[in-house]
């Protein structure tokens, strides 16, 4: 007797009984001489491999250092993978992380260093800010081995006029310090979905232009899965205006259609007026377009500037909009808002005119 599976898929999964026996005619039962089992455990290399940035976009301050954990989701495998990153080719090392407190939906570690400025815009030693925060596992006399801890970090000092425009310039004088975290979870057809996750402290000065792989190792894959991410600072917004031409009482749109570079991780965008408020009275605006309603001549000439950043840097552009008078709106109609206010009063006037006249005769 024999048992043919074509295609093997992941629902054939389990253990699998031969019976023999015969059959008894006076009592007309089946009677089972022997039997035996095997069990078919059937695997499945992943079907997806990403990677991420966690809370991105999301604020930071560009006068202190800044946590950043790059997620690696594989999806399809079965059993679980094994999953690693490399720094610009090279395996990196890193510290396990102690798995999440149960219940906790979405658990990071707390600031694994701790860098800012005191009002002087001299940046504070790692010493005076106490050492490494308290989440961060206990570092042991003798750590793994790449892995050597920060003593006596130095600093640059840098001029006023550098502080008020770009990111510090932390100079760190050991490599980065890693931290690994690794989980997977079911699926219901039978797989599971690996999640992996990297923190260091981020330096734009070092990790600009990194480039960050995840792989996967899986017994039915001949050679890893990898994905991998370029860690960019933005350069260059492209800014479109529509319409292109606007006029008195039109919708305004502006908005950044992309960079000169691909950038990782996302940046975010705030919008000013250069030397004014913006047309809803608010001094900034943050998106990725810039709505500007019922725009009136008073605009004419008006400079935005799209400020576009990210942990690893910044960017920004400025763009001039010009107001055309529009023959449909006669002068001098329109108030601050650019509303046709004189034009529906003059109606309004005219009707109620009308009005009492008709009243009186």
């Amino acid at each position: 007797s024999l048992l043919r599976l074509p295609e093997v898929r992941i629902s054939d999964n389990g253990p699998y009984e031969c019976h023999v026996g015969i059959y008894d005619r006076a009592t007309r039962e089946k009677v089972v001489l022997a039997s035996g089992n095997v069990f078919l455990n059937v695997m499945a290399p992943p079907t997806s491999i990403s990677v991420l940035a966690a809370d991105t976009p999301a604020p930071f301050s560009r006068y202190q250092a800044q946590n950043f954990t790059l997620v690696c989701v594989v999806s399809g495998g079965k059993p679980a993978p094994l999953v690693y990153f490399k720094r610009d080719g090279e395996p990196i090392e890193a510290t396990p992380l102690p798995e999440p407190p149960a219940g906790a939906g979405s658990w990071a570690p707390r600031n694994l260093l701790h860098r800012d400025l005191d009002d002087t815009k001299v940046p504070k030693s790692l010493a005076a800010e106490g050492g490494v925060g308290g989440g961060q596992p206990p570092v042991t006399a003798d750590p793994p081995r790449g892995l050597a801890a920060e003593r006596g970090a130095v600093t640059e000092t840098i001029p006023e006029t550098v502080v008020s425009r770009e990111f510090p310039r932390w100079v760190h004088v050991a490599e980065p310090i890693y931290y690994f975290r690794h989980t997977h979870a079911p699926i219901s057809d039978g797989t599971v979905e690996a999640r992996a996750t990297l923190t260091w402290t981020l330096n734009p000065q070092i990790d600009n232009e990194a480039l960050f792989s995840c792989e996967v190792k899986h017994p039915a894959l001949s050679m890893p899965m990898q994905s991998e991410v370029t860690l960019v600072a933005p350069k260059g917004p492209k800014i479109t205006m529509t319409p292109t031409r606007a006029r008195v009482g039109d919708t305004v749109r502006i908005l950044v259609q992309g960079f000169q570079n691909e950038v990782f991780p996302e940046p975010l965008f705030t919008w000013t007026r250069v030397g004014s408020r913006l047309l809803d009275g608010s001094t900034e605006h943050d998106g990725k377009e810039l709505v500007l309603e019922r725009v009136p001549a008073e605009l004419n000439g008006s400079m935005y500037r799209c400020t576009a950043q990210n942990p690893l840097g910044s960017t920004d552009t400025h763009t001039r909009l010009i107001v055309f008078e529009n023959p449909n709106i006669p002068r001098g109609t329109e108030d601050s808002n650019g509303s046709l206010t004189g034009h529906c009063g003059f109606r309004l006037v005219l009707a109620l005119t009308l009005t009492v006249i008709l009243e009186l005769t």
